[in-house]
């Protein structure tokens, strides 16, 4: 059985509702799922055979920058050969922070195993649908 990590962050819900999703689908494919806040430690990493990370946009299309950037920041150093998938909600913009973000992942030398999702404000059932899959992708 593989072991999934669900790390999220959220303001609002949506993100949350994101990350709900994300498990369901890892659990319905046969994981363990862990689901962690910004409280993740870059020692947990070698417990998972795949993370995925949620994260609204904020200001200036970035990750959110007092709780969620510095964890991911501290664990990035941890993910080279791990199999990582990332969502997120948005306002405005893009997609710009998703794209860097994925960028990070695979300076990281992460193994990005799925399309990341982003779900424009709230996740509608297609967003939610897709982060069902993602899930699934990671177990």
């Amino acid at each position: 059985m593989s072991k999934v990590a669900v790390v999220f962050w959220s303001g609002t819900g949506n993100t949350e509702a994101m990350a709900d999703a994300v498990a369901d689908g890892a659990r319905a494919a046969g994981a363990d799922v862990s689901v962690f806040g910004c409280e993740f430690k870059a020692d947990q990493v070698s417990g998972f055979d795949g993370i995925a990370f949620g994260c609204p946009a904020m200001g200036a299309e970035v990750l959110e920058e007092s709780e969620f950037d510095p964890m991911f920041s501290s664990v990035e150093g941890s993910l080279s050969g791990k199999k990582v998938a990332l969502f997120g909600s948005y306002g405005w913009g893009d997609g710009q922070w998703m794209r860097d973000w994925e960028e990070r992942v695979n300076i990281a030398g992460a193994n990005l195993v799925t399309d990341s999702v982003m779900a424009n404000n709230a996740p509608d059932d297609s967003a939610l649908d897709e982060c069902k899959d993602l899930g699934r992708a990671l177990a």
